[in-house]
């Protein structure tokens, strides 16, 4: 008896951690990223490597608009490299200290945190709030790309 239980103790463990794996995945499937130039839903075949990640665009014409100037797309890249989870963030965007999960605010499909409730009001009034928390400061305070092994 105590091998049954043991047994199908093991199996519901396994079971579960199936299931969470495939949500995980279904999760990343459903990522509504974008193509920074056009807006358009993105191809993956069609990406170009930025800051240690790979951005996607809709068509094979985007990524040279992005690679003649990527300072132009900036700040939907990086936010799309966030959305996609190949960067993390760190820290606040805003003053670079650290960030508590209260202040959480949604940016287009990404949740951003903030160290106080300051600067979560500078974001949430902000007219652009991608152009705000994503520009290339702000993703250099914020955010790092993950290493390989770890995407």
């Amino acid at each position: 008896m105590k091998k049954f239980v043991a047994f199908s103790l093991v199996l519901a463990i396994g079971l579960m951690v199936a299931v969470s794996a495939v949500s995980a995945d279904k999760e990343k499937e459903e990522v509504a990223a974008t193509c920074p130039v056009s807006g358009k839903a993105i191809n993956p075949d069609a990406t170009v490597d930025y800051k240690g990640g790979k951005v996607y665009f809709c068509c094979p014409n985007c990524p040279k608009a992005f690679k003649k100037d990527p300072a132009k797309f900036a700040n939907k890249a990086n936010h799309q490299l966030v959305l996609t989870g190949q960067a993390k963030q760190v820290a606040c965007p805003i003053a670079g200290k650290p960030t508590k999960d209260a202040t959480k605010i949604d940016v287009g499909g990404v949740g951003v945190t903030f160290c106080c409730n300051g600067c979560r009001g500078k974001a949430s009034k902000a007219e652009d709030q991608v152009a705000f928390l994503f520009n290339d400061k702000a993703f250099a305070k914020a955010y790092e790309v993950a290493a390989e092994e770890e995407k």
